[in-house]
């Protein structure tokens, strides 16, 4: 198969760039000490990680052009993309994606923030202003967070005050595109607080090809987040977070070529976070409990005054999803080992105009994750177990309650051959549950009736991989293979009865390459400077179905990111990024064809340039930067999704003061 060349090229590469790296010695080693605390729940340095992880921190966030978690990681190509107008993304790690409406046990891809569940699949609701820094797991996160971390875990980590700071930034540019935000930091007396506020709305775009998308902007897009909290002992504190999303009137046009102008959607979701986290005072022994809960909100409007399909009267679509839940865990460390024992509940109610109308989620799990450091701490070991029982009912219309359970386990290795160089491999298995309706349904819509199946398995994955992590002298790099194993995947049937249900029938396979790196030429040089390059790259070599041959659908076998950074580290930066995202089969629902045909979408990049200047620095006046970006900078016409174009060139010009 003609992907497997990509292997191949990407092991030439990784040996060309890291072989001089390899060979210049200097002090300074990799980010691999850097803090992480998905990996296994408790805070630990990279360097403990057997999986592959990847961390952006506040400087990546700020360097992009980018105001939600969607158009970061689209940015930086770190998964592939489907993305609407109307505020309306999934992120996709290793071939599998996040769903974008209900709750979040039915994706592929999970969602955390702060370490727990986010509530929500639709990454275009999690803004970035007030972030830390991102997470990512790639491969199988089941065996810390339940269902549907198959192909990866995404955690957005929130802001803590380390000092005492404000901030407001306002600027405009193409497409009425205006923009502001507040926001504060405090640390007095115990307390602790990070928080902003944030607005913008936006008309109406023009693609890369010239063409006016009518209906394409949003009237109001706020978003507000606060993370506070009171330290009363040292490892000790109290916090409390919420997070709130809101867009109105957001356009939704459909197909550009059959643009309906009036038709849009409201968006809404928050959550608050009651947390404690503790440790003894020799901090062999800690503590984290939590309570959490949230609502998410989409309600679809069409008016008929321009509908391109004909209907002649006004139609609504909703679906609510109230979310709560909790977390007890403890970890204590007894020698060279670490181990951390918890208890996750997580409860979901779901309200849909259609039906079902009305359901219900309970899934309850206990863990057990171990780490042990031999060798000197230059052997690590980690290993996972969970277990999971879920109870799900079709509560309106009447249908049935039902429940199941699965158990997870997960294995890992790395061993520290050098302060800069890691070699790991792990094995991880995946879930995601069934849905409510698919186990429990029985009703009637429309003169069909639908069946749950009691005997539904849950979707499952197996993942092997291996890779290494190097860092030395200014370069920092990765290289991870993996294969997946998919199976028992969940389709639609129908029984003999004519009635619909839902089978287990399915598999597929995905393997691939993954590749970061980076290498700070100011470093060995002894610039004053940071002059950086990097490069973020997937390569699928097979992303298979099983019993057909054929690629998966809405998968592109190539994604990567590319660019340079030019900073000094305190007043000024200047970043210029390339991203490309491959070709990919789709169903091509424009067509009105019966059987739907499947057609391949072109693969496109698009660059962006943001440039920073500090020019006033004043313990009197603060300090003031102007800030200045140029998106889709080649014009490039393109679409995440067929018959979907995204932008064409944008500008936009901020003025930021900070104190």
């Amino acid at each position: 198969m003609r992907r497997k060349v990509y292997g191949i090229s990407a092991l030439m590469l990784v040996t060309a760039v890291m072989g001089p790296a390899v060979l210049y010695s200097a002090d300074n080693v990799s980010v691999m000490d850097e803090v992480v605390v998905t990996a296994g729940r408790i805070e630990q340095p990279k360097k403990d990680v057997t999986a592959n992880m990847t961390v952006l921190g506040r400087e990546d966030i700020e360097q992009a052009a980018a105001s939600d978690v969607g158009e970061l990681l689209a940015q930086l190509g770190l998964g592939h993309i489907q993305k609407y107008p109307g505020a309306l993304t999934s992120i996709g790690i290793r071939g599998f994606r996040t769903d974008t409406h209900g709750n979040d046990l039915q994706g592929h891809v999970l969602v955390l923030l702060d370490g727990r569940r986010a509530g929500t699949g639709n990454v275009a609701k999690l803004l970035t202003a007030n972030v830390e820094r991102i997470e990512i797991i790639r491969g199988p996160g089941a065996v810390q967070y339940g269902s549907s971390g198959i192909g990866g875990v995404v955690n957005i980590i929130t802001r803590r005050g380390t000092a005492n700071s404000a901030m407001v930034e306002a600027g405009g540019g193409s497409a009425d595109t205006y923009a502001g935000t507040i926001g504060a930091t405090m640390l007095k007396n115990n307390f602790d607080f990070a928080g902003t506020l944030s607005a913008m709305t936006r008309g109406d775009y023009e693609t890369g090809g010239g063409d006016e998308y009518g209906n394409t902007g949003y009237d109001l897009k706020t978003g507000i987040s606060i993370n506070a909290g009171y330290s009363f002992a040292e490892g000790n504190r109290l916090g409390i977070t919420y997070t709130g999303y809101k867009v109105d009137d957001a356009g939704n046009p459909g197909y550009i070529d059959t643009v309906d102008l009036d038709d849009f959607s409201d968006k809404s979701n928050y959550s608050v976070d009651l947390r404690y986290d503790g440790r003894d005072a020799g901090g062999t022994f800690r503590w984290m409990a939590r309570y959490f809960f949230g609502r998410d909100e989409n309600e679809w409007s069409y008016p008929s005054a321009s509908n391109p399909d004909g209907w002649d009267f006004d139609t609504t679509s909703s679906n609510d999803t109230d979310q709560q839940g909790a977390q007890v865990q403890a970890s204590t460390t007894f020698g060279p080992a670490t181990l951390t024992a918890g208890f996750d509940w997580v409860r979901y109610d779901v309200e849909n105009s259609w039906t079902p109308a009305e359901t219900g989620y309970s899934n309850p799990a206990l863990f057990l994750l171990g780490k042990a450091a031999l060798l000197e701490d230059t052997l690590i070991l980690t290993a996972g177990l969970r277990y999971d029982w879920y109870d799900v009912e079709v509560v309106r219309p009447a249908g049935r309650d039902e429940s199941d359970s699965h158990f997870t386990p997960s294995i890992g290795l790395a061993w520290l051959v050098t302060d800069g160089l890691k070699l790991r491999a792990r094995y991880a298995e995946g879930f995601v549950m069934p849905s409510a309706e698919q186990l429990a349904a029985d009703y009637w819509n429309w003169g069909a009736r639908t069946v749950g199946n009691p005997d539904l398995d849950p979707e499952t994955s197996r993942t092997y991989e291996a890779g290494l992590d190097f860092g030395q002298g200014g370069f920092n790099g990765s290289l991870t293979y993996f294969i997946t194993d998919f199976d028992d995947k969940i389709t639609t049937s129908y029984r003999m009865d004519g009635s619909q249900t839902w089978v287990n029938l399915g598999s597929a396979s995905i393997d691939g390459l993954e590749l970061e790196m980076s290498y700070d030429i100011g470093a060995p040089l002894d610039l004053p400077l940071e002059l950086r390059p990097y490069l973020n790259m997937t390569l699928l070599t097979r992303y298979e179905d099983d019993a057909t041959g054929e690629d998966l659908l809405y998968i592109s076998g190539t994604n990567f990111s590319a660019g340079l950074v030019v900073a000094d580290g305190a007043d000024w930066f200047c970043r210029f990024n390339v991203a490309y995202t491959g070709s990919q089969n789709v169903t091509d629902w424009q067509s009105w064809a019966w059987p739907t045909p499947v057609v391949e979408m072109d693969s496109f990049v698009v660059a962006d340039l943001v440039a920073n200047y500090r020019f006033l620095k004043s313990e009197q006046y603060g300090n003031w930067s102007v800030r200045g970006e140029i998106r889709n900078l080649f014009d490039e016409d393109y679409a995440y999704v067929l018959g979907n174009p995204m932008p064409g060139i944008e500008f936009f010009a901020g003025l930021r003061w900070e104190y």
